[in-house]
């Protein structure tokens, strides 16, 4: 399979905003190819304590809306940060969980194609702190910690269905019941 940044696509928009529409389409069809076939309990899963796809696959979305929220100078607002503390916590359902990922990539890069190029030296402040950078710095960063995430995401993914296929994880029919002495 080609990756999106050797595809010759989204030509309208300039390299930088380009490259990082690559990696937010890297990431979705990785989601689509490794974790699209989990179940609910196997996208919660955290196998070795290691954070669960579902975390993932919410906090990539929700830390783009955040990052995009600086670039475009502004706050984060009470939701967001609401939000940001819900990123652990098991999704009422898989379609609930996969509707939130593409409507916030969908959005994520909406918002990237609206940002011009000549703003990229632009000062920006990031969290409480408002701490220094730019809209570039951001514009990559929201292509390298999607990246990251997706990253962890497949690999979690696929311990988990590696597990489940070796019969590792256990069901929760198949938990041992407390025995009264």
């Amino acid at each position: 399979m080609v990756e999106p940044w050797l595809r010759g696509t989204l030509t309208e928009v300039d390299a930088v905003r380009r490259q990082v529409l690559h990696a937010l389409l890297l990431a979705e069809e990785d989601c689509s190819r490794w974790c699209v076939e989990l179940s609910l309990q196997q996208l919660t899963e955290c196998p070795f304590d290691l954070p669960s796809v579902s975390f993932h696959m919410l906090h990539t979305v929700r830390s783009l809306d955040r990052l995009l929220t600086y670039l475009e100078g502004s706050p984060l607002s009470p939701g967001q940060m609401a939000d940001l503390r819900t990123e652990h916590t098991v999704p009422a359902s898989r379609a609930e969980l996969f509707a939130e990922f593409e409507i916030g990539m969908a959005t994520a890069a909406a918002r990237i194609r609206r940002i011009q190029p000549g703003a990229y030296e632009i000062s920006r402040g990031v969290g409480r702190e408002s701490l220094p950078s730019t809209v570039g710095g951001l514009l990559i960063h929201c292509a390298e910690h999607t990246q990251r995430h997706s990253g962890q995401m497949v690999t979690t993914a696929k311990l988990v269905a590696a597990m489940q296929q070796r019969s590792i994880l256990l069901m929760p029919e198949e938990w041992e019941q407390p025995t009264s002495q």
